[in-house]
């Protein structure tokens, strides 16, 4: 049963300044670039467009480029500035930019897929193009020669893509809610294993390879950590969500999670706290603490005499209980649940006030987010949406105030660009 989410109230709020309206469609990508003050987009009007700073102090697009067909996705590699952009055709389309980024140079075409590329990774170490698309394959070509390496066909449209360089490991989520493990080789794959803790598409996925640990966001508003690093398979639940997670982000150096709403929330989750599995929920055909029936016990309402309950669950213990034994409500941060959510009256009486200490914080950011990106050298979060909106910030996840740079575009071809005051808080 789905729990109702109230999230604390926000002691931290980042300040918006300013908002880019550079598209006709969806944004469906963007990037920060990497020592620049500049940011790379493909969108679902066919368009790739680069923005950089100028000596003016303005934001000019340097690029302005029409592709085919909508692009879907991308991967930039900011050692060789390769950009692979994935197009609804199923085309993988890759360039070169400049050293000043004012030029695209294009440099090959893989036909990757039957339909729409989802997910594209570029891995610089094995010069390899991994991709997934909604014809429910996953492949892998080689940059150098772009001849398809291998294959790798999906139980469903995937919408989550990630790489483990050292173990060759590659994970994929999709849309059944499973996520594979897969072992690459130069020209073949192996199974290793699938897991599935969602009851909902996954829609994100995001690798922390120090800690081993893979996250998953989906459809059912939840977010799962998964422990590959060999702790028995350990999976954390994290709920914070009102609406399906569309996006993921890692800041490493800090260990906080960056998870990204469809209804425009922003929560980041402290991840270098013990935290703790949620229980799994017991079955029984009476209430754990009352013994009293449930309403399918029929022989135990006829021998008793009593009405058949309802079944709740209390999220600390996992006991399957009735409503009158499970009449509060209380938030587990380090269970996940951010939120108030059910438990029993006597797990609500052992929970103390130092258990209840949030480990997130809870943001708006307006709009609907399909894209999240944090640059971590400089603390700056780039968000896209389905409102064809680009917004970035510097957010330095401190106690600090935050702060949303001001950026001045010039409106090309009916880029709206509107502003707001300097402040901060």
């Amino acid at each position: 049963m789905a729990a109702e989410i109230q999230p604390k109230p926000l002691t931290r709020k980042p300040i918006l300044l300013q908002r880019v309206e550079g598209s006709q469609e969806v944004v469906n990508m963007a990037v920060i670039v990497p020592k620049e003050e500049g940011v790379i987009s493909v969108s679902e009007d066919r368009t790739v467009r680069v923005w950089l700073k100028r000596d003016s102090g303005q934001y000019w697009p340097s690029i302005y480029h029409v592709m085919p067909s909508p692009c879907s996705c991308m991967s930039f590699n900011p050692e060789t500035r390769r950009l692979s952009i994935g197009l609804d055709n199923g085309t993988i389309s890759e360039f070169i930019l400049s050293e000043d980024y004012n030029k695209m140079t294009p440099v090959k075409n893989y036909q990757a897929h039957q339909s729409r590329v989802t997910m594209i990774l570029f891995v610089l170490e094995l010069e390899w193009v991994l991709s997934t698309g909604q014809d429910k394959h996953f492949a892998w070509h080689c940059s150098e020669s772009g001849q398809r390496l291998g294959g790798y066909r999906t139980s469903a449209v995937a919408s989550g893509l990630q790489f483990d360089v050292e173990t060759r490991h590659v994970f994929i989520g999709d849309q059944s809610g499973q996520v594979t493990i897969l072992k690459l080789e130069q020209d073949n794959c192996t199974l290793v294993t699938t897991f599935r803790g969602h009851t909902g598409g996954v829609t994100a996925l995001c690798w922390d390879p120090v800690q081993r640990v893979l996250f998953s966001g989906s459809s059912d508003h939840s977010v799962i950590m998964w422990d590959i690093g060999g702790r028995k398979g350990t999976a954390i639940e994290l709920q914070g969500h009102n609406d399906k997670v569309q996006a993921l982000s890692y800041a490493q150096h800090t260990r906080q999670l960056i998870s990204c709403g469809g209804d425009g929330g922003i929560v980041v989750w402290n991840m270098d706290v013990e935290r703790q599995e949620t229980p799994e929920w017991l079955d029984s055909d009476s209430c754990q603490k009352c013994d009293q029936p449930f309403f399918w016990n029929f022989k135990q309402m006829w021998d008793s005499k009593k009405i058949g309950l309802r079944q709740h669950h209390c999220r600390k213990c996992g006991k399957a209980v009735c409503g009158k034994c499970s009449s509060k409500r209380s938030s587990i941060p380090l269970m996940g649940f951010e939120f108030e959510v059910r438990v029993c009256d006597s797990c609500h009486e052992a929970i103390t006030d130092e258990e209840r200490a949030p480990t997130a914080t809870f943001h708006d950011s307006k709009h609907n987010i399909v894209h999240v990106h944090f640059d971590a050298t400089r603390g700056w979060l780039l968000t896209s949406g389905t409102d064809k909106v680009i917004k970035v910030g510097c957010y330095l996840f401190s106690e600090t105030f935050h702060l949303w740079p001001y950026v001045n575009i010039p409106e090309p071809q009916g880029c709206e660009v509107r502003s707001q005051g300097y402040s901060q808080r």
